[in-house]
């Protein structure tokens, strides 16, 4: 029997829970280390799969890891491997994010293409784009982007989408190239300006951060550092959705509440009540059933795609109808399939979701398709009558760290089955 979660329905959650580091963050803060020779520590990192998977990336690349729960020491040789083609590259999407450190630092990169969630198509064209304009020459060979230049100099940039790892990647090639770049349309989310932030500890010179425009003066070389990795906005939303859709009362410490101000908003229009405490967590009440709200996938500081299956699962079980509209990952809507099969009522038009929300769902067998997917089922599940049983819980794990004993602790009856 594979391992999965038993969920059973009918818990009201009740009390405090922790949020650590930020995994859309802490991955390419590891892949920045690759800039400087010596050794980095990165705090609060979760504890997570995706982080020993990296810290194997970095390994291949010649580096030394140590992972001591919540701390990451990465020794960075002199002479990097500029070949990231391991075993482990296939298996998460963040992966790629050694590309702009090792072309910045190396002068050439030959980079797997990356695994992950199957969530939609990841084209890697603005990367490559962006890594010309700085003077490489960039190609798809053989399953892997491989990328060399004889010396990068600074390049106006623009962005046809404000693309996260498109303005990583760049972002961490400019910051040692000969001169000045201006990336415009650049990605805007807390953890590009927390990429920024560690640089800038490093020594890099970068202007704009948390904009759509970023300024990067070229250096000659870059330090180790010490950072501490921002509170995950994603895990602090699910359990804000988690609150709502059970009818409790949760407490989330360890992130900043202002990198979920549309969150919280549609969440209070679904009825919670939101209490923020300044910059470290929020507090969400629901009393009665949530009515139904309307939710569109944007670029930050829109609504996230990561939050879009606690969305449709809110939805399902929400008095009156909700138009969820998905404008990032053609194949987030997969997630649609299996809350069908807890007696949601949703169908799907296009990059459209409409959603009648129903009293109580209906307990069932369903399987994770990706680590949100994952999440969002079992909060299905929390509503719905009798023992649902979630699959593929691995995805789950890949984002969120003690998340069984994290439900416990707020009343949940969940336990994980299977070896």
């Amino acid at each position: 029997m594979s391992e999965h979660f038993r969920v059973q329905g009918g818990a009201r959650l009740v009390g405090e829970v922790e949020v650590v580091g930020a995994k859309n963050s802490v991955l390419k803060l590891m892949a920045a280390a690759l800039l400087a020779e010596g050794t980095t520590t990165i705090t609060n990192c979760p504890e997570i799969l995706d982080v020993p998977l990296m810290a194997d990336v970095l390994r291949s690349l010649g580096c030394e890891v140590t992972l001591d729960g919540g701390v990451v020491t990465i020794t960075t040789p002199a002479e990097l491997n500029h070949r990231a083609d391991s075993e482990a590259m296939g298996k998460l999407r963040a992966s790629v994010c050694v590309l702009g450190p090792l072309v910045g630092r190396c002068k050439r990169a030959v980079v797997a293409l990356p695994g992950g969630d199957a969530i939609g198509s990841r084209p890697l064209d603005m990367h490559q784009n962006g890594l010309r304009k700085l003077g490489a020459h960039s190609e798809i060979e053989h399953g892997c982007v491989v990328a060399e230049a004889e010396g990068l100099h600074g390049a106006q940039i623009w962005l046809d989408f404000p693309s996260v790892g498109a303005t990583e990647n760049i972002l961490m090639a400019a910051v040692l190239a000969k001169g000045t770049t201006v990336l415009d349309n650049a990605a805007r989310e807390p953890e590009i300006v927390d990429i920024c932030v560690m640089l800038q500890e490093m020594g890099a010179r970068i202007e704009g951060a948390g904009t759509s425009t970023l300024t990067v003066h070229g250096v000659e070389s870059l330090r180790p550092t010490e950072h501490r990795v921002i509170g995950d906005r994603i895990v602090g939303a699910t359990w804000a959705f988690a609150a709502v859709m059970t009818r409790g009362d949760i407490t989330v410490r360890g992130v900043n509440p202002h990198h979920l101000d549309l969150v919280l908003e549609k969440l209070r229009m679904a009825g919670a009540e939101v209490t923020t405490f300044g910059d470290d967590g929020f507090r969400v009440v629901q009393h009665g059933r949530p009515q139904s709200v309307d939710f569109v996938t944007l670029p930050y500081p829109g609504f996230a795609t990561d939050n879009q299956p606690f969305a449709i699962a809110l939805s399902s079980i929400s008095e009156g109808t909700s138009m969820i509209t998905e404008n990032l990952f053609e194949a987030r809507f997969r997630f649609i399939e299996e809350m069908v099969r807890l007696s949601a009522d949703a169908r799907t038009d296009g990059h459209h979701a409409v959603v009648r929300g129903v009293e109580k769902l209906s307990s069932a067998p369903v399987w994770a398709s990706d680590i949100r997917a994952g999440a969002g089922l079992v909060l299905a599940g929390l509503c719905a009558e009798g023992v649902t049983e979630v699959y593929e819980i691995f995805h789950i794990e890949r984002g969120y760290p003690g998340f069984v004993e994290n439900l416990r602790k707020l009343g949940a009856t969940v336990e994980r089955v299977g070896a």
